[in-house]
């Protein structure tokens, strides 16, 4: 963003707080109908709502800060490239691979392959790559889906820097080039690059492209130290996230230290309340014992190294039973073993102790980055397309990942709200809270589908002041917030079909705003699902998969015909009518973007793949398939 660019902007950002704050003064003190506030009070909270939203993009965009070029990377950097696959086929993942094993910049490439599929070990080694799969370790236990999966790698690769890569994502050669010179900054995390879709129609009826996030967002959120680790096309530095893993299994395992030592104290007392009756002379043994867990918990409230504090007490409760006069009875030593055992809490039942990349949320690559940033690590967002990749070709494919996307961020707000994070800047913190507070739209969007079709169809106007002052109020507000979203946007394409989206998906957003709550606040599993790398369905138009959207549109369209029948016969004033008409009409182009994305058929035939499979994929993949054949018994034919 250029500085003359910027300064428009700034000065936007601060006219649509000013008269934003002038707008909610005057709703919030003298238009809120409250004689009907169950339709009144809702539309002025979700006003409010969507104006702080505006602040916040105001906010982001204050700082929006366009990176030099990276200095030259350094030869010699140690560097691995993960390749992310679950079920995706072989030809997707081996173009994939090829692309990234050519990379102009040593390294070394694996598969990741969470599938265990003996084909794509196979095919790797032809191709001259590394294969990584899960271990037995992993039978039974939780396995933490993609960042599971990358966590797994990390310790059978040695690299300094990991590039990771979805399985669909395709580098171009210079990718690694590009980047690896910000890591010359030791406080660098991770370097991220925008997320580039090549299977998208001009059109974009998906709103696949996102280029506002991939290009001004990320940006703002660069200028105040936040910007986003987005799961793929980003290397990281391994130092920084081994770090963040080693930290938090600190953090933890010192909490289930001061849990257990607790629970050590009661067990004890307990026995020792027993013993009082039945043998008293076990009694001196119990009293040792309970000195060396003071000594345990006095070295806890210290800060003491853990396993410091698990060998002494092992070793006092070992003296108090050897040096008893008395000799201990089985069952103290049993419950003594069992005392010395639970505050091991080194001991994990997971396969790996410690989680590099975050495993508390579906959106791994949000709660890493943000963990990242309160350590006190920087981020880096390179502003150039790097990697190809691909995106979802029908509607419900794009709702499912939509719907991952929003519930994996607001099981993050929910679970660990980022106002209240330690170690993260107040930028930071807002910048957080921006993109997890954007899928609340949810809600304040059904309030502005149902305010209209309520005094339209009942004559209940949801605020008390006169249409004409209304406009007065609220016009230069709105303009100036769309202005602002269009200076600060300029360059980015799809603004437009961003708004409808971000209006259109609120279904979605509020079902992953519950599912998220529910994950935080109530322990249910939310489950991490694949996006399809191929068009779902049978071609046709999926209406099924937005009937909430067709159901609030008839709804529209009956409360229409309702409300000009209301103001034809005089039952409705005619300028509040109309405004309300116009209100309708809004709603109607922004939901109709899900009507025209549930007709779309995929990408049309002048789209071309910018980095082609080459002919060693279609080699491989018919010598896989031909050793495949071979290994597969025939079946036996039939006698007539």
């Amino acid at each position: 963003m250029s500085p003359r660019h910027l300064v428009a902007v700034r000065i936007l950002a601060v006219l649509v707080v000013a008269f934003g704050l002038v707008y909610l003064g005057w709703r919030w003190g003298a238009t809120v109908p409250w004689p009907v506030w169950w339709i009144g009070v809702p539309l002025v909270v979700a006003e409010t709502y969507s104006l702080g939203e505006s602040v916040l993009y105001a906010l982001t965009m204050w700082n929006a800060k366009r990176r030099p070029t990276a200095p030259p990377a350094r030869p010699g950097l140690s560097v691995d490239v993960f390749i992310t696959t679950y079920n995706e086929p072989l030809e997707l993942v081996l173009n994939t691979a090829i692309h990234a094993r050519d990379l102009d910049y040593p390294h070394e490439t694996y598969i990741l392959d969470d599938g265990d599929r003996p084909d794509f070990r196979r095919a790797a080694a032809e191709i001259g790559v590394g294969y990584i799969t899960r271990g037995p370790e992993w039978q039974g236990r939780q396995r933490f889906a993609k960042a599971g999966n990358i966590n797994n790698a990390l310790y059978g690769t040695a690299g300094d820097f990991i590039a990771i890569l979805d399985a669909d994502q395709v580098p171009e050669p210079r990718f690694l080039d590009r980047v690896l010179g910000y890591f010359d900054d030791e406080a660098v995390a991770f370097v991220q690059t925008p997320q580039s879709f090549w299977n998208v129609d001009p059109a974009d009826p998906l709103g696949s492209r996102a280029e506002l996030f991939y290009g001004p967002i990320q940006q703002g959120k660069d200028g105040w130290g936040a910007a986003f680790f987005c799961g793929s096309n980003a290397v990281l530095r391994r130092e920084a996230i081994m770090a963040l893993g080693l930290t938090r299994f600190s953090r933890g395992a010192r909490g289930r230290m001061r849990q257990a030592l607790r629970r050590a104290r009661s067990r004890l007392i307990d026995l020792q309340s027993r013993l009082a009756l039945r043998d008293p002379a076990q009694l001196p043994i119990l009293e040792s014992a309970l000195d060396a867990l003071a000594v345990a918990e006095r070295q806890h409230r210290t800060g003491e190294v853990l396993s410091e504090i698990s060998w002494e007490l092992q070793r006092g409760i070992r003296s108090a039973v050897i040096d008893s006069d008395t000799e201990a009875m089985p069952a103290v030593i049993s419950e003594l073993d069992a005392v010395v055992e639970s505050v091991e809490v080194a001991r994990t039942d997971q396969a790996i102790a410690v989680h590099a990349l975050d495993t508390s949320s579906i959106t791994e690559d949000m709660a890493t980055a943000m963990h990242l940033h309160a350590m006190g690590w920087t981020s880096v967002y390179h502003h150039e397309v790097l990697v190809h990749g691909l995106a979802p070709e029908d509607v419900r494919t794009m709702l499912t990942q939509r719907k991952r996307w929003a519930s994996g961020s607001m099981q993050v707000f929910f679970a660990e709200n980022p106002l209240l994070l330690r170690g993260l800047s107040f930028a930071q913190r807002l910048m957080y809270l921006a993109t997890m507070t954007s899928y609340l739209g949810g809600v304040a969007a059904l309030v502005y589908l149902a305010a209209p079709i309520v005094f339209l169809t009942t004559g209940v106007f949801p605020l008390a002041a006169d249409a004409g002052v209304f406009v007065l109020y609220f016009a230069p507000m709105f303009l100036l917030c769309q202005l602002l979203f269009q200076v600060a946007g300029r360059g980015a394409g799809g603004l437009w079909r961003g708004q409808q989206m971000s209006f259109a998906l609120f279904p979605t957003w509020i079902s992953a705003t519950l599912s998220g709550a529910a994950a935080s606040l109530l322990g249910k599993h939310l489950s991490f699902s694949v996006t399809a790398k191929e068009k779902q369905g049978d071609g046709g138009a999926d209406y099924r998969a937005i009937w909430p959207q067709l159901a609030a549109m008839a709804l529209l369209a009956i409360a229409t015909v309702i409300g000009v029948v209301r103001a034809a016969t005089g039952e409705a004033p005619l300028i509040a009518t109309g405004l309300t008409l116009l209100w309708v009409g809004l709603d109607f182009a922004l939901l109709g973007a899900l009507v025209r994305a549930a007709r779309y058929r995929g990408p049309s035939p002048a789209v071309v793949d910018p980095l082609p499979p080459g002919d060693e994929l279609r080699r491989v993949v018919a010598l896989v398939a031909g050793d495949d054949a071979r290994r597969t018994p025939a079946l036996p034919v039939a006698s007539d």
